[in-house]
């Protein structure tokens, strides 16, 4: 009967899109309507849910750099923060009548937050590689460690000796390099990429450790590799797909007692006691209070591992089993909480900023934003794929141009190709009223998401640059929010490719094909 919880999961999923809240919250609703009526998805669910989470840390490893997680910003904030929230909710536990050994279990597991929930909204921001995603990230890779020891103390299965050789699991990554230099075909790659995360899943499991730190493992073998972004993209919809089901089952989970309702209701209130420590946190860490603001959002949420680790301490006799129920409940409110926060994250901070901006450390900050562009009269922000390809463009044509992304690795590879490429979050405000625009010719923006193409466009037109402002995008719709926006000129390839096609088709000349096109594309340049 598979049919109709994904058949529930859409309804609710497309209704709630359209009031502008995330789908997912839709899935979590689905989850409680069916299991308030004691729907039993079976174990095809659970496998479904698995897999999700899976390829998801997968893809989340494919991001990472081990030298940007091990920092003291990340170390220091991971650290204290887990230690803070494990203070205040001891007693809170101790309150509700659970013992000294079960109050620090549940502590530590309220300490935690959400990686599937952070994960997926930095990725659906276009963010994952972002100075502050990479500091979100970092922290949640923190507890996951933590999460690994609690596993153990709980009664879960106590890592193997030989899991010492996975310290060697980084002498994979040059012959991995090789395999992938023979492959071209992409049903090929996305095979690798479903191989790598569930064999790294499977390998970590079988050594006692946990399957999720397996994937996110598999997937940092190839973060160093120019690779790592396309298997990231072909993982996508498989991803998005499987990740249903995870918060579905979340849902599913029903309603808990009225004394364990009333200790996750507690609890949710005391959710933005944990978001301000991570703040505080991370401006005692030399952090600017935008890039604190994004990364705390990103991790206010509660963790699915509570459910997980839970469920392990229930076997054991820890906690009783009625508290996985408000555990449940807890993470599903939590993320619903955090999906709407996340979706008037920019709106929030235009009227929090004057407040939260005051508490800065007044130091040189690690994600320091830039005030000069220097001599260049191009512009050109993000610096993927397009971003380049247009970089080099202009600068082939000895135009004065700099490129600017908000993505550190990405930064030094253009860096190390010759290219002179600066930090920015585009969609921070204080970026552009800092900046002298004035000598701006034009501004191409060819970034991933609409929103934040939308937003970068707004500020330049609010901070007075009355120049063109290009932006790459792909559907009818997203175009005319940029116009509406500000751009002045917006590329449609697929479209303009058409027209191409269809304009040589009327052609009189039987000239070949592609010495047309080789003649065009030297008139455009």
């Amino acid at each position: 009967m598979d049919i109709v919880w994904i058949g529930m999961a859409f309804i609710l999923g497309m209704l709630l899109s359209r009031i502008k809240l995330p789908p997912l919250v839709g899935y979590l609703a689905a989850g409680a309507l069916l299991g308030a009526y004691g729907y039993d998805a079976g174990t095809a669910l659970d496998q479904i849910a698995h897999l999700g989470v899976l390829f998801l840390l997968f893809t989340v490893g494919l991001h990472l750099r081990l030298k940007n997680i091990f920092r003291l910003e990340v170390l220091g904030t991971g650290v204290i923060h887990l230690m803070m929230s494990i203070a205040i909710f001891y007693p809170v536990a101790l309150y509700f009548g659970y013992g000294i050994l079960p109050s620090l279990v549940i502590s530590t597991l309220l300490g935690f937050s959400s990686t599937v929930l952070t994960a997926k909204n930095l990725e659906r921001r276009n963010e994952l590689g972002a100075y502050h995603g990479r500091i979100a990230i970092g922290i949640l890779i923190l507890q996951d460690l933590a999460a690994i020891l609690l596993l153990g103390i709980t009664g879960g299965s106590q890592p193997s000796f030989w899991s010492l050789t996975l310290l060697g699991l980084p002498l994979l990554s040059s012959p991995l390099k090789k395999i992938i230099t023979f492959i071209h075909e992409d049903e090929l790659k996305l095979l690798l990429g479903l191989l790598l995360a569930l064999g790294g899943s499977a390998l970590f499991e079988s050594l006692g450790l946990s399957s999720e730190l397996g994937a996110l493992a598999a997937g940092m073998l190839l973060s160093e590799e120019q690779v790592a972004d396309e298997l990231s993209k072909k993982l996508w919809g498989l991803k998005e797909i499987f990740l249903v089901g995870f918060f579905f089952k979340i849902g599913l989970t029903g309603l808990p007692g009225k004394y364990d309702f009333i200790f996750a209701i507690v609890a949710l209130s005391l959710l933005p006691v944990k978001a301000l420590f991570f703040f505080g946190l991370m401006l005692l860490f030399k952090l600017r209070g935008r890039t604190s603001y994004i990364a705390t959002i990103s991790l206010s949420s509660y963790s699915e591992f509570a459910l997980i680790a839970g469920t392990v301490a229930v076997s054991s006799g820890l906690i009783p089993e009625s508290l996985i129920v408000a555990f449940a409940l807890l993470i599903a409110l939590s993320f619903a909480t955090n999906a709407s926060l996340s979706i008037w994250e920019e709106q929030l901070w235009k009227y929090l900023e004057p407040l939260l901006t005051k508490y800065e450390r007044d130091i040189l900050h690690p994600d320091e934003q830039i005030n000069s562009l220097g001599s260049a009269k191009f512009l050109v922000v993000g610096m993927g794929n397009a971003g380049i390809a247009a970089y080099d463009f202009l600068k082939k044509a000895n135009k004065l141009v700099v490129g600017m992304d908000i993505d550190p690795a990405r930064i030094e590879q253009n860096l190390a190709e010759g290219r002179r490429v600066i930090y920015g979050d585009m969609q921070d405000n204080d970026l552009w009223q800092n900046l002298d625009l004035t000598q701006l010719q034009s501004v191409i923006i060819a970034i991933g998401t609409t929103e934040a193409k939308v937003n970068t466009t707004r500020y330049l037109r609010s901070n007075n640059f009355d120049g063109p402002i290009l932006a790459l995008t792909m559907q009818e719709e997203d175009r005319q929010a940029l116009i509406a926006a500000g751009a002045y000129a917006v590329g449609l390839p697929i479209a303009e490719v058409g027209r191409k096609l269809a304009e040589l088709s009327l052609s009189d000349t039987h000239e070949n094909p592609k010495n047309i096109l080789s003649a065009n594309s030297s008139k455009t340049k």
